[in-house]
């Protein structure tokens, strides 16, 4: 999708989607600085800042909103923030394993260079390796199964979550699914390379269960960070908790079939996940569909016999 044909709609709705996600990874305000000559911010500056912030969110939504934990280097300052230290709660102050909050990744309007895409998602999975603000999937995993492809492609695959197998090697849809999921890309006259992949989880669920709603919540800003990286023209949800989780939505994946939706940038097209074409082999043709649906989006008649 080309970022000038977009309307003034479209583009609005990226960016309440984009603002809605920081709002969830906790950003409230930015600050703006001059490029040319940044002003010299004193700490005083700076704790009214935080402090300003965390009154304003507290107030607008104070469940939802904790105060957050502030950082050694200014909670032993000589300004005045030690009441701040004071306001964690009592709740994240015992979970003293708990990985630290990402910094959240904004939406990229612009597509980021490659070195810069490629930098982005090996800080982000070394971020995620020492995840364990989900405790029974932290201390259950071999290892934890971040995404594989290309940082530059048109199209991102989300699955629901890494299996035995994923588990074991670290890479997303390598199992029986994973081998179906490959000749569904091979049909589309793709290689698997051509593709990003990654999950809705980065950990294996015990028993390969379906992901709990906090899970998948946990793990939502990688998955962010993820899309944002690569910023897709277009994304395919493969199953009802992938299209769910990314979406917000409760429709069932047949309801969700056959009609574009939109994150950021991109459009998002929800099919069956592979999983279920193994149990189902009949519902193989609605993929299918699905596939051209997509490619012919793209400029691409799959039903056309290449030459």
């Amino acid at each position: 999708m080309d970022e000038k044909n977009l309307n003034g709609d479209q583009i609005r709705l990226a960016v309440i989607q984009q603002l809605e996600g920081l709002r969830r990874a906790g950003v409230t305000h930015w600050k703006r600085i001059d490029p040319i000559s940044p002003p010299k911010t004193s700490q005083n500056s700076i704790t009214q800042v935080q402090t300003t912030a965390i009154k304003s969110v507290t107030a607008q939504n104070p469940e939802k909103n904790p105060a957050p934990v502030v950082s050694t280097a200014i909670a032993n300052s000589h300004t005045p923030t030690r009441t701040l230290v004071e306001t964690e709660s009592s709740e994240l102050a015992k979970k003293k394993n708990a990985s630290p909050p990402l910094v959240p990744i904004p939406f990229h309007p612009l597509d980021l260079p490659l070195a810069d895409r490629i930098a982005g998602l090996a800080a982000l999975a070394e971020r995620v390796k020492g995840c364990t603000r989900c405790h029974e999937l932290a201390s259950t995993r071999t290892q934890t199964v971040f995404g594989v492809g290309n940082p530059q492609a048109r199209i991102v695959f989300v699955g629901e979550a890494p299996g035995a197998d994923e588990d074991a090697q670290g890479e997303p849809f390598v199992g029986r699914a994973g081998q179906l999921l490959n000749d569904i890309i091979k049909a589309c006259r793709m290689r698997r390379e051509d593709i990003y992949i990654c999950n809705v989880l980065r950990c294996r669920p015990p028993g390969n269960r379906l992901p709990a709603p906090e899970e998948a919540t946990n793990c939502r800003e990688f998955l962010d960070g993820q899309l944002a990286h690569v910023n897709p023209e277009y994304i395919v949800c493969w199953g009802a908790c992938a299209a769910q989780n990314l979406l917000g939505s409760t429709e069932t994946i047949g309801k969700l079939r056959r009609k574009f939706f939109t994150y950021g940038r991109s459009k998002v097209l929800c099919t069956y996940h592979p999983a279920y074409l193994m149990r189902n082999p009949a519902a193989k043709k609605d993929v299918w569909e699905d596939m051209k649906m997509l490619f012919l989006d793209m400029g691409i008649d799959l039903a056309a016999k290449s030459k």
